[in-house]
């Protein structure tokens, strides 16, 4: 019987006994219930009465063990021993598909992928002199960034302190942001990788020599230190993320360094990979020669981007170009959907990103670990879960620089003569 009940039916025999001491109203009911009903005192009845509320409540009622699950059996469910019987050898016992499906449901990514994540941090990990396992500490970050969970939430679950989640997730993070970072995100200069990216693009587009596609999605704030300063184009306060994807929707170059009230040119004018284009730094061996003009790699962008020669953006957001630009517009936007898909699966599939709960200090670090772990996932080819739906494109195009007329003149001529070349191309077939 539930306890709780017990104690008020023990505080109404106390209440009874002080109202009529005279009779005992327990040896009453038992040597005859009916008397009871022909008691002088009121007391018993009324004792009765709220007795039988009062059980019926207790009877109907779910048990705590129902509604409220034993704190100490759930976050024993993710206890130090709980993960090594998880993750021992026997796991690969499992059918492939059964084991994955159940890691990813808790960390977002299959067992090996898991192992492979672990083995790359354990050494930089073991130099902290952490308390946890590696791989019990990696797998709590994990299912933080997967899931979106906050420090305090993910300190309930496993019976730690909020401030030691925090410091776990920053240690974890900042490893995979720096640490892996170099292994996994990678401007394609090897000739392999390069000719199979421009080749992959040209079959979707028709547009020869695109090796990537440029965009700055915002990564919402919980929190910011100045609404004005972090709030974005859409009315929420973010972080710019600025990202360029291949064809397989792995990103290449990632950058996070501006509030959400900056505009994408000029985040990117701030970024490194601007000044790696423009300085010649980045050499891409595969040159092309389309209508009198040398054509090296290029990116592909919205109207959000300034014009470089090794950035490419449409004639016109509105359509109003000649025919030859409309198709070439046409196609540019249908290389760049692939940077826009790779956005959304890393948004669907870490969700910490759809609302950041960290400081505003260690958000960028959680962002570029997130795009570490979704290009190690596409190398993976890890099933793809529900894309995550971004707000529509909107802005102006940005203000032509001084400094970058030579690059903007350059680029306007070698744009008109691949929408040329490829208007002459798809009009003859």
């Amino acid at each position: 019987m539930d306890q709780s009940f017990l104690v008020m039916l023990s505080n109404l025999l106390h209440l009874h006994n002080s109202l009529d001491p005279t009779t005992s109203l327990l040896s009453d009911a038992l040597s005859s219930p009916t008397s009871l009903l022909y008691s002088s005192s009121i007391a018993p009845l009324l004792f009765f009465t709220i007795a039988s509320v009062l059980s019926y409540v207790a009877s109907t009622r779910p048990s705590n063990s129902d509604s409220n699950p034993n704190p100490s059996s759930s976050s024993s469910d993710y206890s130090v021993s709980a993960f090594r019987a998880l993750s021992t050898e026997h796991i690969w016992s499992l059918e492939a598909p059964l084991r994955d499906a159940h890691w990813r449901s808790l960390y977002g990514l299959s067992y090996p992928v898991f192992t492979t994540v672990v083995d790359k941090l354990k050494p930089h990990i073991a130099l902290s002199n952490l308390s946890l396992p590696s791989d019990y500490a990696v797998a709590m970050v994990l299912s933080r960034l997967a899931h979106g969970l906050s420090a305090k939430t993910l300190a309930s679950r496993y019976s730690l302190e909020p401030y030691l989640v925090s410091k776990i997730t920053n240690m974890v993070t900042r490893l995979l942001a720096t640490k892996l970072y170099p292994e996994f995100i990678k401007i394609p200069v090897g000739r392999r990788r390069l000719l199979e990216t421009t080749q992959a693009f040209e079959e979707l587009t028709s547009l020869p020599n695109m090796c990537g596609a440029i965009d700055t999605p915002p990564v919402h704030l919980r929190s910011s230190p100045n609404p004005n300063t972090y709030r974005c184009r859409y009315g929420f306060p973010s972080l710019l993320l600025q990202v360029v994807s291949d064809h397989q929707k792995i990103f290449w170059d990632v950058c996070v360094k501006a509030p959400g009230a900056t505009d994408d040119a000029t985040h990117f004018r701030d970024s490194l990979l601007y000044h790696r284009l423009t300085s010649g730094d980045v050499v891409w061996d595969k040159l092309m020669t389309v209508r009198g003009h040398h054509v090296r790699p290029y990116v592909v962008g919205d109207w959000c981007f300034p014009l470089l020669p090794l950035l490419l953006t449409p004639f016109s957001p509105s359509g109003m170009g000649t025919p030859a630009q409309n198709l070439f517009d046409g196609m540019l936007m249908k290389g760049r959907s692939v940077v826009v898909e790779a956005i959304a699966l890393l948004k669907g599939r870490w969700k910490i990103l759809q609302d950041l709960n960290t400081g505003v200090h260690h958000a960028p670090q959680t962002i570029v670990a997130c795009c570490v772990l979704h290009n190690l996932c596409q190398i993976a080819r890890e099933p793809e879960p529900d894309l995550w739906k971004e707000p529509d494109e909107t802005g102006p195009p940005p203000r032509l620089m001084d400094s970058e007329k030579a690059f903007y003149y350059f680029g306007e001529t070698l744009r008109q003569a691949l929408a040329d070349d490829l208007h002459h191309k798809l009009s003859s077939r």
